[in-house]
């Protein structure tokens, strides 16, 4: 018997048509994968299945229950971990997962045994508010509070999005464990490697199904989408030798925690610098120091000549900044972003006409320049994000993870975005946590425990720490941490 059954599904918003004409089955205990590029339609199938969404036409059974006419039964049985994480930011772990269970009409004790594996992990945190938990510990609680009720179906929308590779595994090892109790998973993921976790895939592409079978069948079939060729380095670095960023002895401590524990070093003038740790690591402490967000305690640093202690609102000025939260207006169109940005830097109305052409013409968002960013694609949003962060032509740009829950391919043109960068003499300082980008970078550091644990180019790590690819390197090293990522 089939624990999920989809037929003929369709939904359409306006003239958008998120899924047309859809169908698959899942088997009961079955780990099965749905992918695809962003704005394929996989979010809407999941609400659907959820019975948060209602079809246009078509039918949908879980657990044998019509998502439409048995709203009740359906809701009993499923576990929903949304791509945004569904936690009340302001309530503690264990007020989390008390609510979610009295939305079941259950508790915590009794259902303790079903996340006990999972929870335990968290639970000496308990009393501590979701919004000040590292991305992996998040995930943790969310799974929990998505099992407290004890469902037979689990549906995760890209549950990893945002999470180190080490936790990542974690996640996908739990995973499995719940597949041996017969629970029934359905996940999507832009991550090749937990692609190959499930059993069987779809892939969805414009709402259609363009294939059903095993990860390695579609990844093979479809591989211009799921593994587009790499990007030949570009050879910048070797040019130049004057330094954009020189830190020295950087330290940052909230009370006595040290979250960026005496750190240095220097990156030079256009540069691709890789920024690199597990989760609660202090990246983004050291980011912020840089860009004059955040004070240091201790030590010194220069960002395009700038003293970060003193001269920080001149840093502001020469820098731009992709956060992981994108910093552009939903309710503003593409072109109204940009010329918003553009009069905060400073630049002439003149200037912001020609270079908005530009920028249009390279993303090929002339037609969309007047559609309202909220209803862009997340792929969409980052290119027009990071254009918009280097649109006054700074001396150093930092990301902070800028493609979280990308696909390859849309990811490797946003690569060729920072690579065009790059050879304009911009220095690029990124943070990331898809190892195959780490192997873009000029030079690559490696934070555990709030200090510097290994730099160099990519190729000498590998060949330092005597590993394959960068994802095993930062596997080996990430799990030397002492610290919780809390």
């Amino acid at each position: 018997m089939n624990a999920i059954e989809v037929e003929n599904v369709s939904k359409s918003y306006g003239a958008v048509k998120a899924l047309d004409d859809v169908s698959f089955t899942v088997g009961k205990g079955e780990v099965f994968g749905l992918i695809g590029p962003d704005g394929a339609g996989k979010t809407s199938m999941f609400r659907i299945l959820c019975s948060l969404l209602l079809p246009d036409s078509g039918t949908a059974t879980v657990d044998g229950f019509d998502v439409v006419r048995q709203m009740r039964e359906v809701r009993c049985r499923v576990g929903y971990m949304p791509g945004k994480f569904s936690l009340y930011q302001d309530l503690t772990i264990e007020e989390n997962l008390t609510f979610f269970a009295t939305l079941f009409g259950t508790t915590v004790e009794e259902g303790y045994d079903s996340i006990k594996a999972i929870y335990s992990q968290i639970e000496r945190f308990k009393n501590r508010r979701a919004g000040a938990l590292s991305g992996g510990m998040k995930q943790k609680l969310a799974l929990s509070c998505a099992l407290v009720h004890q469902p037979s179906v689990l549906f995760l929308d890209e549950p990893t999005t945002g999470v180190d590779p080490v936790s990542r595994k974690e996640l996908w090892e739990m995973l499995l464990m719940l597949k041996e109790r017969g629970i029934t998973i359905v996940a999507s993921t832009p991550y090749l490697d937990e692609v190959r976790c499930c059993q069987r895939v779809a892939f969805l592409d414009q709402g259609k199904v363009r294939g059903i079978d095993t990860p390695e069948a579609i990844l093979e079939r479809f591989q211009d989408v799921f593994n587009p060729p790499g990007i030949e380095a570009v050879a910048v670095i070797q040019q130049q030798t004057e330094p954009v960023i020189e830190v020295e002895h950087l330290v940052k401590a909230f009370g006595d925690f040290r979250a960026v524990d005496d750190i240095s070093f220097t990156v030079k003038k256009g540069e691709i610098f890789g920024f690199l740790g597990a989760n609660g690591a202090g990246k983004t402490t050291a980011m912020h120091m840089l860009t004059g967000l955040n004070q240091p305690t201790s030590g010194t640093g220069r960002v395009c000549g700038y003293d970060i202690r003193t001269e920080y609102e001149q840093i502001k000025r020469h820098i731009g900044y992709m956060s992981q939260r994108f910093s552009l207006y939903e309710d503003l169109t593409v072109a109204e972003n940009i010329r918003l940005f553009a009069g905060i830097y400073g630049m002439k109305k003149e200037d912001i006409r020609r270079k908005t052409d530009e920028v249009l013409r390279q993303l090929k968002f002339e037609k969309h320049k007047d559609d309202l960013v909220g209803s862009l694609p997340l792929g969409w949003k980052q290119k027009l994000a990071f254009s918009v962060s280097i649109f006054h032509e700074p001396g150093v740009v930092f990301l902070d993870e800028p493609t979280g829950g990308v696909d390859p391919a849309t990811r490797r043109q946003f690569w060729e975005l920072i690579y065009d960068a790059a050879r304009r003499g911009i220095t690029v300082f990124v943070t990331t946590h898809y190892m195959d980008e780490a192997e873009y970078c000029d030079r690559i550091s490696i934070m555990v425990d709030g200090k510097i644990k290994a730099m160099g180019t990519p190729g000498e790590l590998k060949k330092e720490y005597n590993q394959p690819d960068m994802d095993h390197v930062f596997t080996y090293l990430a799990r030397q941490a002492t610290r919780s990522s809390d």
